[in-house]
């Protein structure tokens, strides 16, 4: 956890506050790459679904949403104005309207993804790497946009992404003829 901290720390005392949101989106996309249990889901999804959905395309959205979570927790320590709700509340609206939408198949995989994307590496590397962002920014609350980030990666990557990857599915089977 200390280097997490000491590099969130340090990257975010940079003058160019950008470099934080890009390490971020880098990072949180690396660490799904890098967690284990990320490989039992998506391997387990495409044996379920018999090859139709792709362990890399499964594995692909979650790292890009982690990694757009973490950038936008970024982006929420460095505007305080910004606060968790106001992602959090669109963010679920967007995902309650799109299981309506989104097949039955796809909504599944996105709530078991939610514990899994936010799992033991997001919880002790992001986190310590977030605490000590925030520990840098003047303005920004250590535990608040710390623990934060936890929620955004539990609500993005999940509950958004994969289910906008269920209705590229769904498109592309009306489009072939399966459905």
């Amino acid at each position: 956890m200390e280097l997490g901290t000491e590099l969130g720390y340090s990257i975010a005392s940079l003058d160019n506050k950008a470099y934080i949101v890009i390490i971020g989106l880098i990072l949180g996309i690396v660490t799904i790459l890098a967690e284990p249990a990320v490989y039992v889901l998506t391997n387990q999804i495409e044996d379920v679904t018999s090859g139709y959905v792709k362990r890399k395309v499964v594995l692909f959205t979650l790292a890009i949403g982690v990694g757009v979570a973490i950038a936008l927790s970024m982006l929420r320590i460095l505007i305080p104005e910004l606060q968790l709700w106001h992602y959090l509340l669109p963010g679920y609206a967007i995902a309650i309207g799109l299981m309506y939408i989104t097949p039955k198949l796809f909504v599944g995989i996105a709530f078991d993804s939610g514990g899994v994307a936010s799992g033991p590496m997001t919880a002790t590397f992001i986190l310590a790497f977030t605490y000590g962002a925030a520990d840098a920014i003047e303005g920004a609350d250590v535990l608040v946009d710390g623990f934060g980030m936890i929620a955004m990666v539990a609500l993005t990557p999940p509950l958004i992404a994969l289910q906008i990857l269920g209705l590229i599915f769904k498109m592309k089977s009306k489009k072939g003829g399966l459905e």
